[in-house]
């Protein structure tokens, strides 16, 4: 027994290290999970926190990056488990349990479990008060643990595992009043009140938790690599950027404020409007949609710049601005017109079948949401039995690629897609308030000119109803 384990010893002395293996083939894989505060295709490719990050220390390693999407955390784990994998890069709690199997890389960001209900519905102003709504959270997810420490102290509490849907489609479910409340991690949970504003934070369930990837057990010299690695990019301020581009200002968004709105529309519009009337003209647009959407992008300022890196009047990403030929996309004259040409081109390039107004409303979410995913939504909307060419399917269909049951189905997969359903509304109702303040003070009747009134136009776009 002696001689057979120096010889087991000396084996795992001489075996490379998982570092070593990465490097010889070249390539670092990573288990990664599709949400928005991992990985996901956004407006030019792939993007997320994890993303960013794993391919940051893929360079750091001078490898290339493969990354292994899985559906579930218990799916992330086994991966680890079966050697399929290098690391986990997928917003993975660290806890003591999991550290009883795995080794982690440093942690990178702190946060806090969080009770989320409705305003308006039954809430949860207490533990105690649990055992009161009806409760449901992610099958697998470090939310079931704290729960049950917290049972022990409340043994009336009860919830039930959700094995479908993920945390940001249980939100939903929240703001859509299916389910009571669900608990989700701070980050997460700032992200999604951007676009539902409704949910309400009742209360922490305990103190701060930290992400980290996760390695296998025997990484050692990888886990050191991570350390260094990690640090660097802390002192470059990496970290930082990254910070700003998914999670900087979340507190800060501004929901629809008609006051707020119409105030607007008299000292800012007047500096832009001539710009908006030509670009619109120039493009076939009505100006006034141009500058709905100028003002849902950014509020008419033209240093509006985004989380996500998107910048000025019309919020053009860097890829996009470069395309079309601008060169600041500070310059009003140039993001308007730069906003107008892209909107032009998506509404060409959409299938002929469909017609106006839908038309316009697909090319206003495909500028928000990237071609790719509108075209998901499209072969989503046929397998349910949906018209996709039409708005009013499209808008029921465009929420369900958030959720893993439909869009681990599709070719460029999971997408905030109620994120462009609420883009075309909001941009469908400041054109509304637009028009009607233009009407009440420069009139809209007889021998008005339709093109600066945006009265003709509006009637050739506008169906009856609110969409």
């Amino acid at each position: 027994m002696v001689l057979l384990l120096l010889l087991l010893l000396t084996a795992c002395r001489d075996a490379p290290g998982l570092l070593a293996q990465i490097q010889e083939r070249g390539t670092l894989v990573v288990a990664t999970r599709n949400a928005p505060t991992t990985y996901y295709i956004g407006r030019d490719g792939p993007a997320g926190p994890e993303y960013d990050m794993a391919r940051d220390f893929a360079r750091h390693l001078g490898v290339e990056l493969e990354l292994r999407v899985k559906e579930t955390l218990a799916e992330v784990f086994t991966a680890l488990d079966r050697g399929e994998v290098d690391l986990a890069a997928a917003g993975l709690t660290f806890t003591p349990e999991r550290a009883r199997r795995y080794l982690f890389g440093p942690t990178y960001q702190a946060v806090r479990q969080q009770l989320v209900c409705r305003r308006g519905g039954p809430q949860a102003a207490s533990a105690e008060a649990l055992a009161r709504v009806r409760l449901v959270v992610p099958a697998g997810s470090s939310y079931v643990a704290r729960l049950e420490q917290l049972r022990s102290r409340h043994p009336t509490i009860t919830w039930e595992l959700e094995r479908e849907r993920g945390t940001e489609a249980l939100l939903a479910a929240v703001w859509r009043r299916e389910i009571d409340c669900t608990v989700a991690d701070s980050h997460i949970v700032a992200i999604n009140r951007r676009y539902y504003p409704e949910l309400k934070v009742m209360f922490d369930l305990g103190g701060e938790d930290h992400l980290a990837w996760a390695l296998p057990m025997g990484a050692v010299d990888l886990q050191a690599e991570t350390l260094t690695w990690f640090a660097d990019f802390r002192a470059r301020g990496a970290w930082d950027s990254l910070w700003e581009r998914y999670y900087g200002h979340l507190e800060n968004f501004d929901y629809v404020d008609v006051r707020r709105f119409l105030k607007r529309v008299r000292t800012r519009l007047p500096r832009y409007r001539p710009w908006f009337e030509e670009a619109g003209a120039r493009h076939g647009i009505p100006w006034t949609l141009l500058a709905a959407q100028a003002y849902q992008e950014s509020h008419w300022n033209r240093r509006a710049r985004s989380p996500t890196g998107v910048r000025g009047l019309m919020m053009l990403t860097l890829t996009t601005a470069r395309e079309l030929g601008i060169k600041s996309r500070l310059d009003a004259r140039q993001s308007i017109f730069g906003g107008a040409k892209y909107l032009a081109r998506l509404r060409d390039r959409l299938p002929q079948e469909i017609e106006e107004p839908d038309r316009t409303w697909m090319a206003l979410a495909a500028y928000n949401v990237g071609y790719g995913h509108l075209r998901d939504a499209w072969e989503l909307a046929r397998r349910l039995g949906k018209e996709p060419y039409r708005w009013d399917s499209l808008r029921e269909v465009l929420p369900l690629l958030a959720e893993k049951r439909y869009y681990r189905r599709l070719k460029y997969g999971y997408a905030r897609g109620w994120e462009p359903v609420l883009y075309v509304q909001r941009i469908r109702d400041f054109q509304d308030l637009l028009e009607r303040h233009l009407a009440e003070t420069e009139g809209c009747g007889e021998g008005a000119h339709p093109q600066r009134l945006g009265c003709a136009d509006r009637a050739a776009l506008s169906p009856a109803g609110s969409g």
